[in-house]
């Protein structure tokens, strides 16, 4: 479920490739965005930033810690190993039922965080890097362009391509009829519970040693970037709607054989009917989709949920089993539901999303549906261990309507 595999797809299109219509176009992303997939797994990709306690300004080249894992015989047998731009070390899990996704992961993030601390490093599970200004450590044509494009509107992508870590958590798709394994619902579901995600595991009070404004300041970082590719989708027919954001995102680059050009203001719907440029290919389009980061983003088998803050050790598995059971349980997705639906009466996406990295669970509406949902999940949940591990955050956090960002701030060692 790992997207590195798109990530490594940058090479130029064929030139043999056909070039598209906007009709053709739209219905591919369309068709492609959602392939039905009866709910019964779960993936996760976990990003800590990787850090020197002695030197915490020092970024580690991500080659030299792949040679260090090798020769300690402690690369990861069970997961995907990969680095976002600026170091931060990734675990991605194989679909699979809650506990082996946990097992899988654990296992692999407790033996690289032992070879690592052996060498003086650590793994920390925060959204944003509390000191560190923003450095690019991989090179890539990719992240070159990426770098550039952001740049166009301010230093928040640099922030966000360098500094931020996060839990993503996969869902099956849903099936396409009616209920709560439909897709449609579990898009809608989704979406709704977003800001509470943001808000229950807001963990990124610290941005260059100090507190800042915000309990999610991840958040706030990807709020500030381009927004054609990082809003939320919006509301409707979820291949429509979909297909719709997708072509009118801006495009991150138009890739040829020498250096890539970068764009200004050009959407992909823009490219598709330039009469200067060369036209888009299918591959163009992939490489476009591949490009878009909206807190809930259909991957064809399954959706990715990409608003939570990372959180420190084993308790990434917290949002992934929270998730997993609000969407697969019909009476938890309908109590979570049932809790959500207040929240959005009269007020609009962009509204709950800053009062969810503000005010977090200080903002009594959200918090309260917060505290419903884990209370559905932990009624829907029958493994002891991962019961246990929900019970512990919602003791510590959700019930007392305090967040992991909260602890950092009164006490930021």
């Amino acid at each position: 479920m790992s997207e590195a595999s798109l990530r490594d797809r940058t090479t130029a299109p064929r030139a043999e490739a056909a070039p598209l219509s906007e009709d053709d176009a739209f219905a591919l992303v369309a068709a492609g965005a959602f392939e039905p997939v009866a709910p019964a797994r779960v993936g996760a990709e976990v990003e800590w930033h990787l850090t020197s306690p002695a030197d915490r300004r020092r970024r580690i080249d991500p080659e030299t810690v792949k040679a260090l894992l090798g020769v300690r015989d402690a690369l990861p047998r069970c997961t995907r190993l990969s680095f976002e731009p600026g170091g931060a070390l990734e675990l991605s899990t194989r679909p699979a039922p809650v506990r082996e996704c946990f097992d899988d992961l654990e296992a692999d993030r407790a033996r690289v965080s032992a070879a690592l601390a052996d060498e003086g490093l650590e793994l920390l599970g925060l959204g944003l890097d509390p000191v560190r200004l923003p450095r690019r450590v991989v090179r890539s044509a990719r992240y070159q362009a990426m770098e550039e494009l952001f740049d166009q509107d301010g230093r928040a992508g640099r922030w966000m391509m360098a500094n931020t870590a996060s839990v993503q958590v996969c869902l099956d798709t849903g099936t396409e009829d009616s209920g709560p394994h439909g897709l449609a619902e579990r898009w809608a579901l989704a979406h709704r519970l977003a800001p509470v995600l943001v808000a229950a595991f807001a963990n990124s009070p610290l941005r260059r040693g100090e507190p800042s404004l915000w309990r999610s300041t991840r958040q706030h970082v990807w709020t500030a970037i381009d927004p054609t590719r990082s809003r939320p989708v919006p509301a409707g027919d979820p291949r429509e709607t979909w297909a719709a954001y997708a072509l009118d995102a801006r495009v991150m680059a138009v890739r040829g054989p020498g250096r890539w050009t970068v764009p200004r203001g050009l959407t992909f719907r823009d490219w598709l009917r330039s009469t200067s440029l060369r036209p888009p290919t299918q591959g163009d389009l992939d490489f476009h989709l591949s490009t878009l980061f909206p807190p809930v983003r259909p991957r064809g088998r399954y959706l990715e949920l990409r608003m939570i803050d990372a959180q420190p050790g084993p308790d990434w598995i917290v949002p992934v089993a929270l998730a997993a059971a609000l969407f697969d349980h019909p009476a938890a997705a309908a109590a979570a539901n049932e809790a959500l639906e207040p929240l959005w009466h009269d007020a609009t996406a962009a509204d709950l999303y800053l009062r969810a990295a503000t005010a977090a669970l200080h903002d009594a509406p959200i918090a309260a549906a917060a505290r419903a949902c884990f209370t559905a999940a932990l009624a829907a949940q029958t493994d002891p261990v991962i019961a246990a591990a929900l019970d512990r955050y919602t003791e510590s956090f959700v019930a007392r309507n305090r967040t992991r960002a909260d602890d950092l701030v009164s006490d930021p060692r």
